[in-house]
């Protein structure tokens, strides 16, 4: 499938986060083939998702597993809630086929709602690094604690390049986040939310010194308009490894 955004330079890595609303579109329809063939045209060496699991019960993905290879090209890790998630409180993490999983932990976060974080080590033929992908509570008291107990995670050991990426749910682009500003670089690269009508700069990546950014945005090509309630946010980078 044809690339929607930019090429990459050599040896550079393409992050995307996205909510993918439990594959339910604007249009109400639960497809996810068409949430995939977003993925799919973005060219994207790690995906970080929210809402990638139905949220009650044993929390059965919206995303067949087959499906997610056939289309994509791209592998989940193995970090699911039970025997049918996808993912961890609905984070998921996508990756290319080349990259293994050498760590991973799974935080419950604190706050009003049930919420959780992952944190992935990954070896790739580009270095080492580190992913985390979260989705933060609707309650600013509630933001704050999560991004406490998941920097207390990080901080806990000596890290690799490290990419933080999800659905922050924060609506203000001057505070709310600064307990996450004091270990990373913050980077809103525009308008996610709602697809349809971007008001809001929900989504977001946080980046350490191990990472330098070199080109990053909000996807609105294809499909990505209907597929989802938020649309997809991307960045390139280099890592300081390579």
């Amino acid at each position: 499938m044809t690339s929607i955004l930019p090429p990459r330079a050599p040896g550079t890595l393409r992050f995307v986060s996205y909510n993918v609303h439990k594959a339910v579109g604007t249009d109400r329809r639960a497809d996810p083939a068409r949430i995939l063939r977003v993925i799919a045209a973005l060219a994207a060496d790690v995906v970080i998702l929210q809402e990638a699991d139905r949220r009650l019960g044993s929390r059965p993905t919206a995303l067949p597993r087959g499906l997610i290879a056939e289309i994509t090209g791209l592998v989940p890790i193995a970090a699911g809630q039970s025997g049918v998630s996808l993912g961890w409180h609905g984070n998921a993490i996508l990756t290319r086929t080349d990259m293994h999983l050498t760590g991973l932990e799974r935080l419950d976060l604190p706050g009003l709602e049930p919420r959780g974080a992952l944190i992935a080590d990954l070896a790739a033929p580009e270095g080492a690094l580190r992913v985390c992908g979260l989705h933060l509570g609707l309650l600013r008291p509630s933001r704050r604690s999560q991004l406490s107990a998941l920097t207390a995670a990080l901080n806990r050991h000596a890290p690799p390049p490290t990419v933080i990426g999800g659905d922050f749910n924060e609506w203000s682009t001057e505070v709310g986040l600064g307990r996450l500003a004091r270990g990373f670089t913050l980077l809103t690269p525009g308008k996610s939310f709602h697809a349809r009508r971007p008001i809001a700069h929900l989504d977001r990546f946080a980046h350490d010194a191990g990472v330098s950014l070199l080109e990053a945005g909000v996807a609105e090509g294809g499909q990505a308009r209907v597929a989802s309630d938020h649309l997809p946010i991307w960045m390139d980078v280099r890592l300081a490894t390579t």
